[in-house]
């Protein structure tokens, strides 16, 4: 909601597992809060931590909000709960749930962590790693497949 947990946690990993991939070159990454209070902050000290606990570098991270052109703008927009869904307008054919990738549990929630304890953002850390992890062997597949008329 305001770009300092959930969200920037899911970036910083997909930009990882995107560069082990060796797709970084192809693939750009963006987060956002749907809500503005944060703009310009760094994330949430909890997340951080979490981050760098896992060797994730976390500090470049500055909150922003999101902006209505990102479905036009992104190929896939990617969001971490139904709330969050609704204040993008709902789901299209690019705008989706995160977990709509992930393996465990599709199309379920990323669950808040602010106003847990640090296990919440453990277990987020979880949830975020996996689903990149799928999120990148779809791209890869994607990626590698020539499209018509090209070569």
């Amino acid at each position: 909601m305001g770009n300092i947990c959930r969200s920037p946690m899911a970036h910083v990993v997909l930009e990882s597992r995107l560069a082990d991939a060796r797709l970084d070159d192809r693939v750009e990454v963006a987060s956002s809060g749907t809500g503005g209070w944060h703009v310009g902050h760094p994330m949430d000290p909890r997340a951080a931590a979490t981050l760098a606990a896992a060797d994730y570098d976390p500090s470049r991270h500055r909150a922003q909000q999101y902006d209505t052109s990102w479905p036009t703008a992104y190929d896939v927009v990617l969001v971490m709960d139904e709330s969050n869904l609704a204040d993008v307008g709902g789901r299209t054919d690019r705008v989706g749930l995160f977990r709509d990738f992930d393996p465990t549990d599709p199309g379920a929630a990323v669950p808040d962590p602010y106003y847990g304890g640090d296990d919440g953002f453990e277990e987020v850390l979880a949830m975020v790693e996996r689903t990149s992890d799928a999120i990148v062997a779809a791209l890869a597949d994607t990626l590698r497949t020539p499209v018509e008329g090209l070569d």
